[in-house]
């Protein structure tokens, strides 16, 4: 499991770039909602999954299927497809304030206890592209199935520079 990165670089940008990601276009809402809404100056997002820009979507039962590991890097995984929808939203990562909660959904079999574990794969890459901006409030929790049986799913609320 990856530890969080402290970057040298200034902006959300260069971040990505040390860090060798490069933002996909956001994934598509699969039923009846949008991928984000603003209220003021906060930006809700819609829970993300682990998808690929191709298209694929890593699906399993975390602790049975998956493990934690390989699950951490499905939760990195949405927390890049989180960072699309941002993009797309807000035009300019720099406009993020602060990441100011995150709630992760893990598909966990019924003894799997690491959630938090798990969800570390999207915080950690919040604290990596926004330094202490990133560090945020969270809840990471199981249920008994998500969406398409994807294996994490992810949504977050941000502040933004008005």
């Amino acid at each position: 499991m990856n530890e969080v990165q402290y970057l040298t670089a200034s902006n959300p940008y260069e971040r990505l770039k040390e860090l060798g990601i490069a933002l996909p276009r956001p994934p598509n809402p699969i039923a009846n909602f949008v991928t984000h809404v603003q209220e003021g100056s906060l930006l809700f997002l819609s829970g993300q999954g682990p998808q690929e820009a191709s298209g694929y979507l890593h699906t399993g039962k975390v602790g049975l299927d998956v493990d934690a590991d390989e699950a951490y890097e499905h939760a990195k995984l949405t927390g890049i497809n989180l960072l699309a929808v941002m993009q797309d939203a807000l035009g300019d990562l720099s406009r993020v304030k602060r990441v100011v909660k995150i709630l992760g959904m893990v598909n966990a079999a019924p003894d799997f206890g690491e959630h938090p574990r798990v969800i570390n794969g999207c915080s950690d890459l919040m604290m990596a592209v926004f330094g202490e901006a990133g560090r945020h409030a969270r809840s990471a929790v199981g249920f008994g199935s998500l969406p398409n049986n994807i294996t994490v799913e992810v949504e977050a609320i941000i502040a933004i520079e008005e």
